[in-house]
């Protein structure tokens, strides 16, 4: 029924432009910004999803930076450790040369002097080696007793850091005295002891240095993986929301007609009163 009060035409197209109004926002927003959620309302679950991934990524990416710092603390100590097991290495032939029987006690004098240098410099060794301004091969930092390395996303994902103290007095070489051919011979056994010591705690710095690049690897496949995940559920598919834009740019238009069209009924109805 034709009414002059009441325009329900142009009412319906006032809704409709509305309608399309907001989808053609809506589609310009996830353009332009690339997210098919660009609100909570476009997809409640799949935000609260992306949300937590994006959260476990920003950890792993975290905890890849904890895994290469942690991988340069063992580097750094299995430098300082290399260094005295050659020292030890000399210790031991300068060992051997005072327990020949062809050395004389003068040449044994200036032998023992460089051992008991080489004593001291593996302290020295041992207390300078240092990461951020912690020893790490004498005992007295906090990896001696060991130091947990988040490498997950979780709480419950560390591997543990632990160096030996490898000071002169730990390797028992301090007393060592080869001035005499007997101190020298006895000195042998003891440096023999000491170098694989040294050794075992190398095999040790290698073995969590290895499980630190291999958790470094799976760190950066989780967190592609991730990524991935997030990509699905959070990114838009330009292809099928250009089509969505297009469609309502159309619609659009054509509520905008509608409602001019609309408008112009009043006028015709006026016509009938002449």
């Amino acid at each position: 029924m034709p009414a002059i009060n009441t325009n329900t035409a142009a009412n319906a197209a006032v809704r409709y432009l509305n309608v399309n109004s907001a989808q053609e926002t809506s589609s310009l927003s996830k353009l332009s910004s690339g997210s098919r959620i660009t609100s909570a309302s476009d997809d409640a679950a799949g935000l609260a999803i992306s949300t937590r991934i994006s959260s476990d990524v920003t950890t792993l990416q975290q905890a890849a930076t904890n895994a290469s710092q942690a991988t340069a603390i063992l580097q750094t100590a299995d430098g300082g450790a290399s260094n005295i097991s050659d020292i030890l290495a000399r210790m031991k032939s300068l060992a051997s040369e005072s327990a020949s029987g062809t050395t004389t006690d003068s040449s044994r004098a200036y032998i023992n002097s460089e051992f008991s240098q080489l004593t001291s410099e593996i302290d020295s060794i041992a207390s300078g080696t240092r990461y951020s301004s912690q020893s790490l091969l004498d005992g007295s930092s906090v990896f001696a007793s060991g130091v947990s390395v988040l490498v997950g996303s979780s709480g419950s994902d560390t591997i543990t850091i632990t160096l030996s103290s490898l000071t002169a007095s730990s390797l028992s070489v301090t007393s060592l005295d080869v001035s005499t051919q007997s101190g020298a011979t006895s000195a042998l056994t003891t440096l023999d002891t000491a170098i694989d010591t040294v050794s075992a705690a190398r095999a040790s710095i290698g073995a969590q240095e290895s499980r630190f690049n291999f958790s470094a690897d799976s760190i950066s496949t989780q967190t592609q993986n991730l990524q991935n995940a997030n990509s699905a559920i959070k990114d838009v598919d330009i292809a099928a929301e250009q089509s969505k834009l297009s469609s309502a740019e159309v619609k659009t238009q054509a509520a905008v007609s509608a409602l001019a069209a609309a408008n112009q009924m009043p006028q015709y109805l006026l016509k009938l009163l002449g």
